[in-house]
């Protein structure tokens, strides 16, 4: 295998570099997450928890992806093997996504139903077709080559994570303390995420698509475009194919597979739940507005009420 351009005057080389130390770091931090939750959390059982398992599922599967980068429409990989392949690296992703939307499902269905939330709820269940049509979009793309399906792959996610959004923002009022916070936290980064999406990546895409219909290009058909991405890779490390490509990826192998780790750690406080959840009775002091005493404040005492006996013409 040539090395010869792994030198420090290559970006490319850098910036492979470091989704190795990504990759490292996040297989590392599973681990300590998985030695963790067996002593903690299942208490010696031989079980492990299905969170876990996703999760393991998409740590692994981005961290072979950032061994072995590739872009599916282009065809262009950083190895000459059949590991990198189009069709391999879209099956391990699909996998992968699909694993990590589960994860946000089974979340924030947990979330809902201590909330005792059914709008929630509802939200929760939508989330993995919402994601399996996604994945349909991106086999589009890979198949055809066309980047309608990039652009529609793209936007079912953003719409999918601002639906995640929605049903979180009624669980700021149902639970106080940390778990209030982390919820905040997860509203800001979605955010973030949906103004990243709109501001460079959709439009990369759409960019793309219209320049396609522009020139003719000729798309593939449905064998033809399997055998295309099974078999045909271009190979290269410079930095003009890869330009777009690298910020959405360094920002996929690092910050999504974070957001995993912290969705595995819901195991940590699922139990817990009852002690963020805020009470919300209609006789709450708190509720109906009513002061409670500070400490140490004098109470007057109770008075005692006296009925009158009427039979009696007295009191009793």
């Amino acid at each position: 295998m040539n090395v010869d351009w792994l030198t420090w005057s290559n970006p490319v080389a850098i910036w492979w570099g470091f989704l190795l130390a990504v990759s490292v770091v996040n297989v590392a931090l599973w681990l300590a997450l998985f030695r963790f939750l067996p002593r903690r959390v299942l208490g010696g059982v031989l079980r492990v928890e299905v969170l876990v398992v996703l999760s393991a599922v998409y740590v692994f599967g981005c961290a072979f992806r950032s061994v072995l980068p590739r872009a599916d429409v282009q065809r262009i990989a950083l190895f000459d093997t059949w590991l990198s392949s189009v069709a391999v690296g879209r099956s391990v992703a699909t996998v992968a996504e699909l694993c990590y939307a589960i994860q946000w499902a089974i979340v924030l269905y947990a979330l809902a139903r201590s909330a005792r939330s059914p709008f929630t709820r509802g939200v929760a269940g939508g989330i993995v077709p919402l994601i399996v049509v996604a994945e349909g979009c991106s086999w589009y793309a890979v198949i055809t080559t066309n980047y309608l399906g990039n652009t529609l792959e793209n936007s079912l996610w953003v719409a999918t994570y601002l639906l995640i959004a929605i049903g979180l923002i009624p669980l700021l009022y149902r639970f106080t303390g940390a778990l209030r916070a982390l919820i905040a936290a997860a509203l800001v980064g979605i955010l973030g995420y949906a103004v990243f999406m709109f501001s460079v990546d959709i439009p990369m895409y759409v960019g793309r698509w219209q320049a396609d219909l522009a020139s003719g290009k000729e798309l593939l058909g449905l064998f033809a475009g399997l055998h295309d991405a099974a078999t045909r890779r271009v190979v290269t490390r410079d930095l003009a194919p890869w330009h777009n490509e690298i910020a959405w990826l360094s920002l996929y192998f690092s910050v999504a597979v974070w957001t995993s780790l912290m969705l595995c750690g819901f195991v940590l406080i699922r139990d817990r739940l009852p002690y963020y959840r805020r009470r919300l009775s209609g006789r709450s002091r708190s509720w109906r507005g009513l002061a409670t005493p500070r400490a140490g404040a004098r109470v007057a005492p109770a008075r005692s009420v006296v009925r009158a006996d009427p039979a009696r013409g007295g009191h009793r």
